[in-house]
């Protein structure tokens, strides 16, 4: 793709430093998108996955930032414009499950930071983006996707049934933004991961997720987070001009 900077789509992705998040940065790097990648304290991972962008040709920016606290959500998209000039895709893709276990077990305050993280953030970013983007409101239109789960629909009974109502939550605001907004020159769109190797498992108390889940995924495996980049790729992409408000499914037959 071109070199030339004011001709490449500038995209934002939250949780930008590691895993699902780093190979959606690495891959959009590839197809000539410049990057805002957000992180919360893994400053020296984030640097590793902007300089590798920086390497395929992109122009990275970094911005440290605690999504829980919606007030810092709230200067993401703003300090995108500022360091980029405009704004067009943004991957709400920083997400956490909260410890797996029964759902009796599920510390209320543990929920509140799942739904702040997995839901309310998103809307903040959001929000500011479709406000950016909207030909109705002077922009020039721009794609939004959603980093959801497959647990959204399936509800993770015994393992994390908060997390799955965030995930539930989240692919609520796709369906009703795309509709919303498909007139106004933004499109909406989900990715559901399966079980995915990830850190997020060790996170939420049990690192061997991945391989003890595997005997019950149809492909016998979990996936891999450039696997989940190509489909993010796809839907920023003008391949996905005349799709919105769609959930493209990547959890191995699950």
């Amino acid at each position: 793709m071109s070199t030339d900077a004011p001709s490449r789509p500038v995209t934002i992705i939250t949780g930008g430093s590691r895993g699902i998040g780093a190979a959606i940065a690495e891959r959009l790097a590839e197809d000539g998108h410049d990057l805002f990648l957000t992180y919360r304290d893994r400053a020296l991972d984030a640097a590793a996955v902007a300089e590798r962008c920086r390497e395929l040709g992109a122009r990275v920016e970094l911005f440290r930032a605690e999504l829980a606290d919606l007030d810092q959500a709230a200067l993401v998209v703003p300090a995108a414009i500022a360091a980029f000039g405009t704004v067009t895709g943004l991957v709400n893709n920083a997400g956490i499950t909260g410890r797996i276990g029964p759902f009796l077990e599920a510390p209320i305050e543990e929920t509140d930071l799942v739904f702040r993280i997995n839901v309310l953030a998103p809307i903040v970013l959001t929000r500011a983006a479709i406000a950016h983007m909207s030909t109705a409101l002077g922009g020039a239109g721009g794609a939004i996707v959603n980093i959801s789960s497959g647990a959204a629909t399936n509800g993770s009974a015994h393992t994390y049934i908060p997390y799955a109502m965030s995930k539930a939550a989240l692919n609520a605001l796709t369906t009703g933004a795309a509709k919303e907004f498909a007139a106004e020159g933004v499109r909406v769109n989900t990715v559901s991961p399966g079980t995915t190797f990830t850190e997020i498992h060790a996170a939420a108390g049990r690192p061997n997720a991945p391989q003890e889940r595997a005997a019950r995924i149809p492909m016998g495996r979990a996936g891999y987070p450039h696997e989940i980049a190509g489909a993010v790729a796809y839907l920023l992409s003008e391949d996905a001009s005349y799709t919105t408000g769609a959930d493209i499914r990547i959890a191995g037959g699950n």
